[in-house]
């Protein structure tokens, strides 16, 4: 068995920049363990699955080592991939469509449009709150944050400028021994309005190159501080990337471009015979 397989750098706009994600576009799910084991073998942060579901997709994401609940840059890679790419003739796109619709089992119904050679994310926000500093973070960044906060599945540490994010060291053993998805680290940027950057060695990515669906809990924080809806972000990974958010009560808006890598086919085993 064969299966058409994309390679995207997803929040860039050229080549080995930004967050590199798998997509799949499937005619019906496969095995849960199957789609594990192509997210283990491709091991990038994400793999994502989408089958065709009434005007829309279902989609999933899998980390090297884990299902998770949500993951931007890989919904940016999997619109990217249907608008741009060809990934079978039941998928394609007509050439005005500027508007995909996505169906999440936990984060409910996610729609990307696209926007010149900008594509938009609008997500359910995760506005943070106030948390105490689990016992052993401070020990594990280097650094006490001046603000701890978390929320529905991260801890979000605020740092006073952007040198104090670049300078963070984290010790990746006692990170992972924090119970969260993963950890955000942020401040204010020199030249955009946030920067920030993801650690989540608990899902098997010590430092994720871009995460969308961190910016569902940094824009409505940012925002709040900053008294603005409309906001510019970098993540200060090696790779980096660059984000255009905006503030819309309980959703957020996360745009971004995208590049595509990498197109092939995967072999699989015979299902049938499995």
């Amino acid at each position: 068995m064969k299966q058409q397989i994309f390679q995207v750098d997803a929040f860039a706009g050229e080549l080995f920049r930004g967050n590199p994600a798998a997509v799949c576009i499937l005619e019906e799910w496969l095995p849960d363990n199957l789609m594990q084991a192509i997210a283990a073998e491709n091991n990038l942060s994400e793999t994502a699955f989408a089958v065709p579901e009434g005007k829309g997709y279902e989609i999933r994401w899998f980390t090297p080592v884990t299902e998770v609940a949500l993951c931007g840059h890989a919904t940016l890679a999997t619109a990217h991939v249907l608008f741009h790419e060809q990934p079978g003739e039941k998928h394609s796109l007509p050439t005005d469509a500027d508007r995909l619709e996505f169906y999440s089992r936990e984060r409910g119904t996610l729609t990307v449009t696209r926007r010149g050679d900008w594509l938009e994310l609008d997500f359910p926000a995760d506005p943070p709150a106030e948390a105490k500093l689990p016992v052993g973070m401070v020990e594990a960044m280097g650094a006490e944050p001046r603000e701890c906060l978390r929320g529905t599945t991260d801890y979000l540490l605020v740092y006073e400028d952007q040198a104090a994010i670049e300078a963070l060291n984290p010790d990746f053993g006692l990170l992972k021994q924090i119970k969260a998805r993963g950890v955000i680290v942020t401040a204010p940027g020199d030249a955009v309005d946030f920067v920030s950057r993801f650690l989540a060695p608990q899902s098997g990515v010590n430092e994720d190159p871009v995460t969308g669906s961190a910016h569902t809990m940094l824009v409505p924080y940012w925002s709040g501080r900053l008294k603005k809806q409309h906001l510019e972000a970098l993540q200060l990974s090696a790779r980096g990337g660059q984000l255009r958010c905006e503030s819309r009560g309980d959703r957020v808006g996360i745009a971004g471009r995208a590049v595509t890598y990498l197109a092939g086919r995967i072999r699989l085993p015979n299902l049938k015979n499995s």
